[in-house]
């Protein structure tokens, strides 16, 4: 008596799976064999064989195999598959793992969905020479250029400059109390406080205020000491004399009470409560800048500040020698000035420019 030898039977009653486009939007289908061919799951989502769609199986670890039309599928590894009509595969990494991806365009949407990014964490496509891209859920990046594109996600983070201390801060609003208080300011000692936003008016806030850096345009908090003047400025500032258009705006968004005065035959423009870094004393300081009658075809030069800067380190700073005396106060001259490679041009330089040169020559001298 012969034994008949008959092949396995596959057929299952019917297993769900789940297969889903290049959005990722999973539906459930049924296919009628326990071990399934790249093929016959095509089927099962309604692709022909024509169509030659692209077959991945998403596997429990995030991992995406591409799967042969003739290969056997084992469901034990991944009930998901994204099915897409494609004649190339694109190749891109989420936090350093490789994934393989249908379509030459992908979402950042899609790129949390395979990557199983944290709603709340933001994602970067990482960049060489250039700053790494905030990729929003609707962005779209292109997988066809060349190389394979990197994305990584991270903790989402602000920053707000607190009168000079950079604050790097993992939620989005912050009490303006809190705010002094991590970035070392006494919240008791009475300042006034102003919320400087970009191309706004200076904002006078309080310690109970809640700042949201998540609206367009917040640079800093400003502090100035209530009650404390550098040569008792009056009520209302003086005005003997006007700036370029450009100078008054950018002097109004510092926060500073500021004021051109006519003292002789010298014009000079005063800025009070200026405040300096860490390593000199006193920390605030009245600034005053000679404009000359022609400016701004004649140049601003050196700067002077009242009371006299010293190094709280006790070396002496260089070039610091001149006086002068404005309205009756005493101030003190820096011999700074612009050099060949870089001489004052009448048609871009202003109080903005030399201002910089103020900071950068002031926070040389403690390291900066």
């Amino acid at each position: 008596m012969s034994i008949q030898e008959t092949a396995p039977d596959h057929r299952a009653a019917g297993q769900t799976i789940e297969v889903a486009g290049e959005n990722l939007e999973f539906r459930q289908v049924v296919i009628h064999d326990a071990t399934p061919t790249g093929a016959q799951i095509s089927r099962a989502a309604d692709f022909t064989p024509a169509q030659q769609a692209v077959v991945l199986q998403f596997r429990p670890d995030g991992g995406l195999e591409d799967v042969a039309p003739g290969q056997i599928v084992d469901l034990s590894a991944g009930h998901q598959f994204i099915i897409v009509e494609t004649d190339r595969l694109f190749f891109l990494t989420i936090d350093g793992e490789r994934f393989e991806w249908p379509s030459r365009m992908i979402s950042g949407a899609v790129v949390r969905k395979l990557g199983k990014v944290p709603p709340e964490d933001e994602l970067l496509l990482t960049r060489v020479d250039e700053p790494d891209r905030v990729i929003a859920p609707r962005d779209l990046v292109d997988l066809g250029k060349g190389g394979i594109e990197a994305f990584v996600s991270c903790k989402p983070s602000w920053k707000l400059n607190v009168q000079g201390v950079v604050l790097t801060l993992h939620q989005p609003t912050i009490v303006v109390k809190q705010a002094l208080l991590d970035a070392g300011f006494d919240p008791t000692k009475g300042w006034q406080i102003f919320l400087i936003v970009k191309g706004e008016p200076k904002r006078a806030v309080g310690l109970d205020f809640t700042v949201d850096l998540r609206t367009p345009g917040i640079e800093k908090l400003r502090l100035t000491p209530t009650g404390v003047h550098n040569g008792e400025a009056p009520a209302t500032p003086r005005r003997h004399f006007d700036l370029l258009e450009v100078d008054e705006s950018h002097l109004d968004s510092l926060g500073l009470l500021w004021e051109t005065v006519i003292d002789g035959a010298c014009r000079w423009l005063l800025i009070h409560n200026y405040q300096v870094p860490p390593g000199y004393a006193p920390r605030m300081v009245m600034l005053a800048l000679l404009v000359p009658p022609t400016y701004p075809t004649a140049q601003i030069d050196m700067f002077y500040t009242s009371p006299k800067l010293a190094l709280t380190t006790g070396r002496p700073i260089d070039r610091t020698q001149v006086a002068a005396t404005i309205c009756g106060t005493p101030f003190n001259g820096w011999s700074r000035h612009r050099g060949p490679p870089a001489p004052w041009n009448p048609a871009t330089d202003n109080v903005i420019t030399h201002l910089a040169l103020v900071e950068s020559a002031i926070a040389k001298e403690v390291g900066q």
